[in-house]
């Protein structure tokens, strides 16, 4: 009895010690504590109280990035007349700023993966704030110094938007974790609608389109004073079990590597680019699209002397406010539910959104020669379908990439989605528009028609991302195990194939 429990303890012993020594060597998850003392910031543990008044700050800014983003579209009216643009030129405000965006996407996500994320968020956010003040002084003669500013813009938000979710993912696991994160994302349509809204009516009460782009940086300061004071730097990985002390990390290289080999995140990355493409040329150019409808019909005059009615910018951010809450709680609502019956519900859900909404928006380009009212509703619909996947988007990731490399992730979706999504799609739209033009410059009803054709574009792509999706939902499951056994220790992060046999088997990853 003695000589088998020698044995046992022997082999105990033997098993625990290779589990060890595989783990350090491939896991970003280490078992062991590592030699150098973790710094506070990365071992504190938050009471929930905390975590919610985090998660509340990161909604407010996120709120006001997304009204910066759209403040132009609700003006843009008035900004064409003011710097006297065609419609290609007038996309390039949009375009470049989602040029520094990916630009600068991979650089903080590479950052956030490895420093104190609240100062790198507050950094990105002041620049944000100068740089959108400036540019409500750009006069008439300097159109280029405006496109520059609006480029510089992008900082803020690519140093946010890269970060932001990872420490909401930090904070938070399983139910709770896409609660929080449908809450953040809620803000995306939210902010895109009042971006609207206040660009008009800012403009309409005070006659000058460039009020309307002074009142964000006064909300951003104090966004910037609540990160400083209530926004920590969370442990990578806590909400995971294993807490921020014990995770190691690997090269850019290897980090990139691993994002590559993982089939659910580069499929859902080009589901999110389709998407990308279709929500940046609608929201840019809708409001113009319906206003030149109304004058199209005769409904109202053609704007010839600045300021112009935006009042189409005011009514489409009313819609967008409502269908992109209604969508962002019923995506999360039918995710939570369907999640432990159906492993592969969160993508099915997106493909869902993608595909039914495409024949909504190809509904609304049509009947806007003849129905402001239809065109509205079925943009309403078409939006309440897109904006089921604001949140599952962001669940998937954070379940499907290990937390040391989630900022990582973000950034190369951020910066694939909109380098080939919305950076283009409204300088696309406003170079087909303008080349149709030419046929019939000085018609008003051509100035509708050609602006209508090119917007054709969106359908289709929409109904591509909904494909993108549906293959996402073929690997879901298996990409998501792995990434607990990696986060786990388990497997090799770099070569997640590697098998590993500790004493409750052998484990494939």
């Amino acid at each position: 009895m003695e000589t088998n429990g020698s044995v046992k303890d022997e082999e105990k012993t033997r098993l625990s010690s290779v589990s060890n020594e595989t783990s350090t060597r491939y896991g970003s998850i280490a078992d062991s504590l590592p030699t150098d003392e973790p710094s506070t910031a990365e071992t504190t543990v938050l009471s929930p109280r905390r975590s919610y008044i985090t998660v509340a700050v990161l909604c407010y800014v996120n709120l006001i990035n997304y009204m910066d983003r759209y403040t132009i579209a609700g003006v843009l009216l008035s900004i064409q007349k003011f710097f006297d643009i065609t419609d290609s030129t007038s996309g390039l405000l949009q375009t470049v700023f989602i040029c520094s965006f990916i630009i600068l996407a991979p650089i903080f996500g590479y950052l956030g993966d490895r420093y104190n994320r609240k100062f790198i968020m507050i950094g990105g956010l002041s620049v944000w704030v100068v740089m959108t003040l400036s540019s409500s002084f750009v006069t008439e003669s300097y159109f280029w110094l405006l496109v520059l500013l609006r480029a510089l813009v992008g900082t803020g938000e690519a140093s946010y938007s890269t970060i932001a979710p990872t420490i909401i993912g930090d904070l938070f696991s399983g139910a709770k974790r896409t609660v929080m994160i449908s809450a953040f994302y809620i803000f995306i349509p939210v902010g895109s609608g009042l971006g609207y809204i206040i660009g008009s009516s800012v403009a309409n009460a005070t006659g000058d389109w460039r009020w309307a782009l002074r009142l964000n940086p006064i909300l951003g300061s104090l966004g910037l004073f609540l990160l400083a004071v209530f926004c920590p730097n969370p442990p990578r990985g806590a909400s995971d079990g294993h807490g921020g002390s014990t995770i190691e990390h690997t090269s850019y290289l290897e980090d990139v590597k691993y994002l590559l080999k993982n089939k659910s995140f580069v499929w859902s990355s080009l589901g999110v680019t389709a998407m990308a493409f279709l929500t940046g040329a609608l929201a840019f150019w809708t409001p113009i699209f319906l206003s030149r409808a109304q004058v199209a019909q005769g409904i109202q005059p053609p704007c010839n002397t600045e300021p112009c009615d935006t009042s189409d910018s005011y009514i489409f951010g009313v819609v967008t406010v409502v269908t992109g809450i209604l969508g962002v709680s019923l995506g999360s609502t039918i995710s939570r539910k369907l999640r432990d019956r159906v492993p592969n519900a969160d993508p099915l859900i997106c493909a869902v959104g993608m595909l039914s909404s495409a024949p909504c928006f190809f509904a609304a380009i049509v009947l806007a020669s003849t129905s402001i009212p239809a065109t509205y509703v079925f943009i309403g619909i078409g939006e309440t379908l897109l904006s089921l996947n604001w949140a599952v988007l962001a669940d998937i990731l954070l379940y499907v990439v290990v937390p040391t490399r989630r900022a990582t992730a973000e950034a190369l979706q951020i910066m694939v989605c909109h380098l080939l999504g919305d950076a283009g799609s409204p300088y696309l739209l406003g170079s087909i528009s303008d080349a149709l033009r030419t046929y019939q410059p000085d018609s008003h009803t051509w100035s509708f028609r050609s602006l209508e054709y090119s917007f054709l574009l969106c359908p289709f792509v929409g109904v591509l991302g909904g494909l993108f999706f549906l293959m996402t939902a073929l690997y879901i499951t298996k990409d998501r195990k792995n990434a607990e056994l990696l986060t786990a220790g388990v497997c090799d992060p770099v070569d997640p194939p590697t098998r590993f046999s500790a004493m409750a088997g052998s484990t494939d990853c």
